[in-house]
């Protein structure tokens, strides 16, 4: 068994990091999930998808690309509870670093992890059976020609899965919410509404949208989880983003923010 599953319980942070939504991810330890975080709970955020995007559905060897993979909990996450074949891509993290990674979890015979920038993406037409993105997709798939070009590398009929920072509605004008202005970043220009990525998708004429929705009460699984790993991240860096991002929250309380999750079938 890897050390990702721990043998006895840690009650801080652990203990609050239980979540009925996400009876799955509890399994993992939270000290590792913590120490390989690069935003908002990726493993929550792909079991929310999960259901979505018919993972339970896929045969055991489905090949998966997991886009913007991170530190590959997620690829970790595919290959252990879905059986799958998981080809962890990121720009950021080596794939020597994230190999480490999967092999420690138990899952290098199923995750192969590569380096590849999102706009070339060196796989054949029809590759994969699913694509997932967690946390990522908002910051390269905003841009109208993208999603064709991605969905190609789909089998006819398969389906791609994203989970992204969002807005309720879309924000009127060029200057970021009143009760945001102290702690606005432009990047938060790409985060948008569920409708909007509904939109975006269907003109594409790429993929039929099969859900386009709002994770409900999103944010205080955003704000819990910035608020452990302000207390608890290894990395002062990290701590510190983490703790931007609760100061973020706490100024919102979801008037604005939270998650979409978009899942659209290849035609």
């Amino acid at each position: 068994m890897s050390d990702i599953t721990p043998r006895t319980p840690d009650p801080s942070p652990a203990d609050r990091l239980v979540h009925p939504r996400y009876p799955r991810s509890n399994r993992y330890d939270a000290r590792w999930t913590i120490e390989n975080q690069m935003g908002p709970h990726a493993l929550w955020l792909l079991e929310w998808l999960a259901p979505a995007l018919g993972l339970d559905r896929l045969p055991p060897g489905a090949r998966v690309l997991d886009l913007g993979c991170g530190r590959a909990m997620t690829s970790v996450f595919l290959a252990r509870e879905y059986g799958v074949q998981v080809t962890a891509a990121d720009l950021w993290i080596k794939p020597g670093d994230n190999a480490v990674r999967i092999a420690e979890a138990g899952v290098a015979d199923r995750v192969l992890p590569v380096s590849a920038e999102a706009h070339d993406l060196p796989f054949a037409e029809g590759t994969f059976d699913a694509i997932v993105s967690i946390d990522a997709y908002q910051y390269f798939g905003t841009d109208d020609l993208y999603l064709p070009s991605l969905t190609r590398l789909l089998r006819p009929g398969g389906r791609i899965g994203v989970v992204v920072p969002s807005v309720r509605e879309e924000i009127d004008g060029t200057e970021p919410p009143e009760h945001l202005g102290p702690h606005w970043e432009p990047d938060f220009w790409c985060f948008h509404s569920p409708a909007w990525w509904r939109r975006n998708w269907t003109r594409t004429g790429a993929v039929t949208v099969e859900t386009a929705d709002w994770l409900h009460d999103g944010w205080r699984d955003w704000l819990l989880w910035s608020e452990v790993c302000a207390e608890h991240s290894p990395s002062e860096f990290m701590a510190g983003l983490a703790r931007q991002s609760v100061e973020l929250l706490r100024a919102d309380r979801e008037r604005l923010l939270g998650f979409a999750r978009v899942v659209g079938r290849r035609m």
